[in-house]
């Protein structure tokens, strides 16, 4: 990519030390570094020192504290970043046609957000049909879950009982309440208020972040102590950069994909507003495993509001997951085998804590921000040991 090569050029002007140890010999060139390499890769050490691990733990939570804290601002800072790896080629292929860089980076945010916008307005017409569906589906809804009918009579009653055990307790006092609430449109707008914070800052960051280029890691490549590290942290960003970019564009095309075809299946059984259902598959397709299980749960539901018999009811969630199937399970795998071998446990554990962090935004993150995390740890040696656990 442009930023790597500006990279690497910077790097080959600066002298090369030579190298005092084998470390420094395996960072010199490729391909004599291997059996150096192959010692390395074996050798993962460990904190041994108690007072190390203690010490990097604290800083770890607190680390982890402060994004929590923070999340209005670091949330969109981390989205622009990650969005970067994405425009960054297309803002560099206009530079090299002759288009000033601020202005392929304006032309780049603009189509971006032209086709959320757009996006948004076309579904806004199938959402509004359905939301006015609902009502007339609820006794349809009903009719399908009477099996489940006695056990909810009987959780009712035992909550009923259990309000009136805590509503009559032996000596009664005053009390004096107040409270505030703002409704449904004050939520809805303090709601709506935060999304557009979270969007003008993750667009004014990565404007910026476009425009700048690799001068990060120029910066970085500079004030590094010797050339070992040069070459390393250069090495670490375009491995970030070319497998994050690959994994984002290679998923985004099996979301569309699967898009398309849960669209086609929908229109086929007769649910009706395909590009509705096309367009959930799309985004549901981007939170790993939970999304998938979260779709299978909505096209029940809808299967079971649009359909009186039941077993074709059925038909609709049956069609999403074995597309998911034939998506999750064969292609996407056979595709990102080479760059991404994740452990699944890991990536449960992120999307669940990311989840709990920042939301539906960190649960698109979490595999993202796991992947950088094992490109650092693999060429890091301190790190290698963590880099190894995360790995498939």
């Amino acid at each position: 990519m442009e930023d790597g090569g500006n990279a690497l050029v910077l790097l080959s002007m600066l002298p090369e030390e030579s190298p005092s140890s084998p470390g420094q010999d395996a960072g010199a060139s490729e391909s004599g570094a291997l059996p150096t390499q192959a010692v390395d890769n074996v050798e993962m050490p460990l904190p041994s020192s108690p007072q190390t691990f203690f010490l990097g733990s604290l800083l770890t939570l607190a680390v982890l504290a402060a994004v929590y804290v923070a999340s209005s601002i670091i949330l969109p800072v981390v989205l622009a970043f990650v969005l970067q790896l994405i425009l960054q080629p297309a803002v560099d292929l206009l530079e090299r046609i002759g288009l000033p860089r601020a202005v392929g980076a304006l032309l780049a945010i603009l189509l971006v957000v032209g086709a959320l916008v757009g996006f948004v307005a076309a579904l806004s017409v199938p959402a509004a049909s359905w939301a006015e569906k609902l009502p007339g589906g609820l006794p349809r809804l009903e009719t399908h879950l009477v099996v489940l009918k006695r056990p909810i009579e009987a959780l009712q009653k035992v909550v009923q009982q259990a309000e009136h055990v805590a509503d009559s307790p032996g000596k009664k006092e005053p009390t004096v309440s107040v409270r505030r609430d703002l409704g449904l449109t004050g939520v809805l707008f303090a709601g709506t208020r935060a999304v557009l914070d979270g969007l003008f800052t993750t667009v004014l960051v990565l404007y910026f972040l476009l425009v700048a280029g690799d001068i990060f890691l120029r910066r970085i490549v500079e004030v590094l102590p010797n050339f070992a590290d040069k070459r390393q942290a250069v090495d670490i960003f375009q491995q970030i950069e070319a497998d994050i970019s690959a994994y984002l564009l290679t998923i985004t095309a099996m979301n569309a994909a699967v898009g398309i075809a849960t669209a086609a299946a929908m229109y086929l059984c007769g649910l009706g507003d395909p590009l509705l259902w096309g367009a959930a598959a799309f985004l549901l397709n981007y939170v790993p495993i939970l999304g998938p299980l979260l779709g299978t749960v909505i096209f029940l539901l809808a299967g079971m509001l649009s359909f009186d018999s039941l077993w074709w009811a059925l038909l609709p969630a049956i069609l999403y997951f074995c597309i998911h199937l034939a998506e999750g399970e064969t292609l996407t795998p056979m595709l990102l085998a080479r760059r991404f071998t994740l452990n699944p446990v890991l990536i449960i554990l992120s999307l669940v804590f990311w989840f709990w962090m920042w939301g539906v935004p960190g649960a698109i993150l979490a595999v993202p921000m796991l992947a950088i995390l094992k490109i650092v740890s693999d060429r890091v040696r301190p790190l290698r040991a963590l880099g190894h656990v995360i790995e498939g």
